[in-house]
């Protein structure tokens, strides 16, 4: 990473916003805390795939650490074996990097101390400070009490020094099935804090761990494993979201009775919470495993690999976490400035072409039939470094079937029976008939074109308004688009608790176009090609299906914010 060259860790002359984290970490600095060090991380379970909330934790603890010079460690919280997979944990080393962060050398597991777990394990019960509780788990819970009501303590709380230490090893040992003994660390059962009620640090599991196999048939519960981790790794600035808050005098408490190497400070700050779609791993692994969606990545999910599949770029949720920006308080960010910083990305990079989705068949009779024309159109019109395309034209031709109404309201100002428009960067031309199908349907449009606005303006001063696009039916490509829309219909699905949330899918938010026709400079569109589809909106070539001879488009997003007039109208 390069020198800092501001108090932020921005390059001179560049600005990068503050917030409450970045003003703590400059005082740490000031006051020589650390050592002048600043070393944060990312610490997924990799028991699902991450989506766009992880992103704004990913940006934050990995920009953090580019930003002041220091390190961000990437470590998985692998101490529950019944839900990890590797999967899992190949699909988030692959998401933080497609962000544009890369971990180094600074890649750990939870499990990678499991001995060190244990034996401050051993620690806490020699002090007096932990015991082995064979209460069931649902007298645990009534024991525990509620916020209103202190709770009571384990009639195993008095076990000697000695009994838990024999029974803390013989667990070790696989002597127990599950359920039958925990250990507990000894704090305080009348706390107000219900995370201080002598939680559980320790638990059986026969269960075959997916790095240490079967090893271990106890592990650490994740408030004990998290901060020693984060001590054992010198983590400087342990960042979460704000459901740790109440967390956080355990994280200390721990610390406070364990010779580590140091002792981190936990800072929280609000997670990221978007309307019009669920959060919640459950809530995903449901839609996943019920059906509701194609699988992780499918690209209406809110993953990072549904997203990109979809065809975000990595710096458009770059730009849109640093837009959402850092505080204190949970909130719920518009999905709308999302696709905001999408279009503001695309805007600029994409190429643009031309596709038809719902094709009708126009033919140009005072067209020469065996002529064929080629047109040279920028590829982006205000990039020249983008280049050109060539756009071929003969006298049979497609365009959208929305582009023409046969009794058009006043407002509308593309194709209709003796209306001029202008096919884009060709010739202005003028529907003379209508050819209908057996069943009445509009199959074809008869035209005329002007051989004198090749380019330029007609002669007589006449004004042309619209301006609709095309494909030669002679040279375009056959394509499969994907419309995406918003998974739910509500802003808040899961608002009313009455309620399955997944009542409120959207039935509408995947439509599959067959037939489609592209331009055929797309024909070697490759997976992951972005393209601005010219007054459609912008679509990527599919990450998986898109393959030689078969072209795959998702959309990834209109033009317009088309959810906004939605909205005011409701």
């Amino acid at each position: 990473m390069e020198e800092p060259k501001t108090k932020n860790g921005s390059e001179a002359g560049e600005s990068r916003p503050g917030n409450f984290i970045r003003a703590i970490i400059d005082e740490d600095l000031k006051a020589g805390k650390n050592d002048g060090r600043v070393v944060t991380r990312f610490p997924p379970e990799p028991n699902g795939y991450l989506h766009i909330g992880h992103a704004k934790s990913i940006c934050l603890n990995f920009g953090l650490a580019r930003d002041y010079r220091g390190k961000c460690h990437l470590r998985f919280d692998d101490t529950n074996p019944c839900k990890e997979e590797v999967e899992y944990e190949e699909s988030i080393q692959n998401d933080v990097r497609w962000l544009g962060f890369d971990w180094g050398e600074n890649f750990f597991h939870a499990s990678d101390y499991f001995p060190q777990l244990y034996e401050y394990a051993l620690d806490l019960i020699r002090q007096g400070k932990a015991y082995v509780c064979s209460l069931s788990a649902e007298q645990m819970r009534d024991y525990r009490g509620t916020l209103r009501e202190p709770g009571r303590e384990s009639p195993y709380r008095d076990r000697s020094v000695e009994e838990n230490l024999d029974l803390f090893q013989r667990m070790k040992a696989g002597e127990f099935p599950d359920g039958t003994h925990v250990l507990r660390a000894r704090i305080d059962m009348a706390s107000p804090n219900l995370n201080l009620r002598d939680p559980v640090i320790y638990r059986i599991r026969h269960e075959e761990h997916h790095r240490t196999g079967d090893q271990w048939v106890i592990y650490p519960m994740y408030d004990y494993t998290h901060c020693i981790s984060d001590a054992l790794e010198r983590i400087t600035h342990s960042i979460c979201t704000l459901e740790f808050e109440d967390h956080r005098p355990l994280y200390d408490w721990v610390l406070d009775q364990l010779d580590v190497p140091c002792h981190p400070q936990q800072i929280e700050f609000a997670r990221l919470n978007i309307n019009y779609t669920v959060l919640s791993k459950r809530r995903l692994i449901e839609l996943v495993t019920g059906g509701f969606v194609s699988g992780w990545d499918d690209p209406r999910m809110p993953t990072l690999s549904g997203i990109r599949r979809r065809g975000y770029t990595p710096v458009s949720i770059r730009n849109f976490c640093e837009k959402v920006g850092v505080a204190k308080r949970d909130s719920c960010v518009d999905m709308g400035l999302l696709e905001f910083c999408i279009r503001e990305d695309l805007e600029q990079a994409a190429p643009r072409a031309m596709g038809v989705l719902r094709p009708l068949k126009l033919v140009i009779e005072n067209y020469p039939e065996d002529q064929v024309e080629e047109f040279e159109a920028p590829c982006h019109p205000n990039d020249p470094a983008m280049g050109t395309r060539t756009i071929p034209f003969c006298r049979e031709l497609f365009i959208e079937r929305d582009d023409f109404m046969e009794d058009p309201p006043k407002k509308f100002f593309r194709l209709a029976p003796g209306r001029e428009v202008r096919l884009r960067y060709a010739y202005i031309i003028k529907c003379t008939e209508v050819i209908r199908g057996a069943h009445g349907e509009i199959v074809e449009l008869r035209c005329v074109y002007d051989p004198e606005t090749r380019g330029s303006a007609p002669a007589d001063g006449r004004k042309v308004k619209g301006i609709i696009h095309w494909v030669s039916a002679r040279h375009a490509v056959a394509a499969e688009v994907r419309l995406y829309d918003r998974l739910f219909v509500k802003e808040d699905p899961c608002a009313d608790k009455s309620v399955d949330y997944k009542t409120h899918l959207n039935p509408h938010s995947l439509e599959v176009l067959t037939g489609c026709l592209v331009e055929p400079s797309l024909a070697k569109a490759v997976p992951e090609n972005r393209y601005q589809f010219e007054r459609l909106g912008y679509f990527c070539a599919d990450r998986w299906d898109c393959k030689p001879g078969r072209l795959v488009f998702n959309r990834t997003v209109t033009l317009k914010d088309t959810w906004a007039k939605i909205d005011k109208k409701d």
